[in-house]
């Protein structure tokens, strides 16, 4: 190794580290603008460029929440956007000790000839992008691939974990060359009528496959995060699983597939309630010690609360700024064990 290398292996590793520091996680604030549309449409707020740059200064300002809040996803408009006084959004959250960060994925796509499974895509073009998303600021990124559970038709096929899996790697390594620690999310849905051992067995072929193609892609397993879905019964299944088998299940897959070298496993809610995200994070680090961190990476479960106090009401923007330092002090408790449904019910504690 060459002394250039030494010295961008040191900065991965650290910030990697700074991510999911003792007691903090991560917002994930990087809708696309067909989501965030969603997301203000259902508190009948329009969908503009200020609407959706007043709604993030909102959370990103929010007094305090930076003793819980280690980085921040940004989506590429967000990434160039300010505060109302004009400090770019990345400068802003540096001054906080929050670390910003940048979605660099264009969505997941059909994948040809294999009909209902998708591949992410956004690799061509992409080593330019990153150069230009460090100089604006953004120390990580992230890259989203979507695995879905269909048993009855075969799915998720070989070649489409394969595909996903070469894409999230070749994405890392691209990131790491650059100088970003690459959040690398496969996401198997929660969205269909299977079982939580059904979910448990496609999770850990989907791990197997992407640690393979980060071995062979050459990327620093210390420099990066992963961010999975919890094992959890498809929201159509006709058992849902207690929020400790939960726990268990997933804490068991991740031992056997996630090498004790990645830093950090910062889950994603993948549509469960504010609450239960807390729930089930709390209980796996009650399972702990781990030998990874196991952190957060939320963003409806981070959110949700805070978007429903404004409602696009500037007279309410200290209500939603309330509701989200409650909800990322809540996970904070959590990464320790020590969250409590008292907790919930007093905002003000």
């Amino acid at each position: 190794m060459n002394a250039q290398f030494d010295s961008k292996a040191a900065q991965l590793r650290q910030v990697a580290r700074e991510l999911v520091a003792p007691g903090k996680g991560i917002l994930a604030a990087d809708e696309s603008t067909g989501t965030i549309a969603k997301r203000l449409d259902s508190v009948g707020v329009e969908s503009t460029e200020e609407n959706r740059r007043r709604y993030r200064e909102i959370l990103f300002t929010t007094p305090g929440a930076e003793e819980f809040i280690s980085g921040v996803i940004l989506f590429d408009e967000t990434l160039r956007q300010s505060t109302r006084s004009g400090t770019p959004f990345p400068e802003h959250l540096k001054s906080l000790g929050v670390i910003p960060g940048i979605k660099v994925d264009a969505g997941a796509k059909e994948l040809a000839g294999h009909p209902g499974e998708k591949v992410t895509e956004g690799l061509d073009g992409l080593r330019d992008r990153l150069s230009e998303y460090v100089d604006l600021g953004a120390q990580f990124a992230k890259w989203r691939a979507v695995i879905t559970i269909d048993t009855a038709n075969g799915m998720p096929s070989e070649f489409c974990l394969d595909a996903n899996a070469h894409a999230l790697a070749r994405y890392a390594a691209l990131c790491q060359e650059a100088g970003l620690v690459p959040i690398v999310e496969p996401e198997v849905l929660m969205d269909g009528d299977n079982s939580i051992e059904v979910c448990e067995a496609v999770t850990a072929r989907a791990l197997n496959k992407v640690f393979n193609a980060l071995y062979e892609h050459g990327v620093l397993l210390e420099g990066i995060l992963l961010k999975p879905n919890m094992v959890i019964a498809g929201k159509k299944a006709d058992r849902q699983a207690a929020a400790q088998e939960v726990a268990e299940a997933t804490v068991r897959c991740l031992k056997r597939h996630v090498p004790a070298a990645v830093p950090g496993i910062v889950f994603l809610s993948g549509g469960q309630s504010d609450e239960l995200a807390t729930e089930h994070l709390n209980l796996m680090n009650r399972l702990g010690p781990h030998p990874w961190e196991l952190s957060f990476s939320y963003g409806r479960a981070l959110q949700a609360p805070a978007l429903k106090a404004w409602a696009g009401k500037e007279e309410q923007a200290e209500a939603a700024q309330k509701a989200f330092y409650h909800r990322a002090r809540c996970n904070s408790a959590a990464r320790s064990g020590d969250w409590s449904e008292a907790m919930e019910k007093d905002q003000a504690a």
